[in-house]
């Protein structure tokens, strides 16, 4: 299909952040033409690509409009919120979607890719079950056990999840759970909760006519349902690995198609356990930005156009840290930034985001130590330098 990749490729990126911007970086710097698309003027990606487009992504005929405009060869999502059924016709006109179109569709609702997993390929995860009722919920969460964990199905990162001790805390996880509901979805999940060491990102490299690839894998913590930072190579041992990879390889055959999918993992004492997947890079591997000889958004472009991977190098213990917004401002400007940079093999990205509000991803501090926990403290220190003002 892609033996024979002459460069440029026009390629219309869908979803504009700062992982949007990176990849147009990258693509870029093979001299691609690349049209991103947002539903925000200046999203991060647009300042450094070809042209720009700003439409709602869930409307089909926004997306026809620029799809006749600009006649890509690629489509190339980056978020999930994209009216899907139309990248299956796209797909059919002979437009490549990476990875693929039923990939996109699927991993859009976070139970498809799980059911996919436990259902039809027998991975293990954490037991779930869903209620649409009060009463239904209760009966669920019996049957998971408790502690568990109950979250709407449709919501954005991590709004409307609690954990529930006893079945005397279910009625309020359901009320919080639906008032934090996106969409008109009465639905809610609940899941086993699982005590685990570690979570961490396996980054999967699927080629067109290459065997699948990995990254060393990326330790990472959560809060709010959003990463707040990430360290390459976690500490596990090689034995996990090959489960990881295993389980990633699997799951990402049965998606098919060609891209890096961010592959994630809960790493108990005993067991390996597959959590959730992005088709596309994944914010936790920002540390490759620092980490590796190709970063996850060099390598991703390479698997879309076809063009070899021959050696993946991981430059030692580094780790990122994010640089949240703290209030709502129109006009972003940073103080701190020099002091951050002082420190030796520490490096900052900020994403050039129009305006800010709490905890809004606003920039990455990036750093490489001796040993983890020197990348971790170095990463979170220059970040905390940094300040919006």
């Amino acid at each position: 299909m892609h033996n024979s990749t002459k460069l440029p490729q026009k390629l219309m990126l869908l979803g504009a952040g700062e992982l949007g911007k990176e990849f147009v970086i990258a693509a870029q710097r093979l001299g691609n033409y690349v049209i991103a698309v947002d539903r925000y003027l200046n999203a991060p990606a647009m300042q450094v690509a070809d042209c720009y487009e700003v439409i709602s992504m869930l409307s089909a005929d926004e997306l026809e409009t620029v799809v006749q405009k600009h006649q890509p060869d690629f489509i190339v999502p980056e978020i999930e919120a994209i009216r899907t059924e139309k990248l299956v016709e796209f797909e059919k006109r002979g437009i490549t979607v990476i990875p693929t179109a039923v990939a996109t569709n699927y991993t859009m609702n976070r139970d498809r890719i799980r059911e996919l997993a436990h259902q039809e390929l027998g991975i293990r995860t954490a037991k779930y079950g869903y209620g649409s009722t009060l009463e239904e919920l209760i009966g669920v969460a019996d049957q998971i056990g408790f502690p568990n964990v109950v979250k709407p199905v449709m919501s954005s990162s991590g709004k409307g999840q609690s954990v529930v001790n006893n079945q005397e805390e279910v009625a309020a996880a359901w009320n919080y759970a639906i008032a934090n509901s996106r969409g008109d979805s009465q639905k809610v999940i609940v899941e086993e909760f699982i005590n685990f060491e570690i979570e961490i990102t396996l980054l999967t490299i699927k080629q067109w006519n290459a065997p699948t690839i990995f990254c060393a894998p990326i330790g990472h913590r959560q809060e709010r349902g959003d990463y707040q930072e990430s360290w390459q190579p976690a500490g596990i041992s090689e034995d996990q690995i090959l489960a990881a990879q295993a389980i990633a390889k699997k799951v990402t055959d049965a998606l098919g198609g060609a891209g890096i999918f961010g592959v994630e993992f809960f790493i108990t004492k005993d067991e390996v356990i597959f959590s959730e997947l992005s088709p596309r890079p994944h914010d936790t591997g920002m540390v490759t930005l620092i980490s590796q000889n190709l970063n996850e958004f060099e390598l991703h472009l390479r698997a879309i156009l076809g063009l070899p991977i021959p050696h993946i190098e991981q430059l030692g213990s580094a780790a990122s840290a994010v640089i949240l917004a703290d209030k709502h401002s129109d006009t972003v400007a940073f103080t701190g930034v020099a002091e951050a940079l002082s420190v030796p093999n520490v490096d900052i990205r900020l994403f050039g985001k129009p305006n800010a509000h709490p905890y809004r991803r606003m920039g990455v501090a990036l750093a490489q130590g001796n040993n983890i926990l020197e990348a971790r403290e170095k990463a979170k220190k220059a970040a905390s330098q940094v300040k919006i003002i």
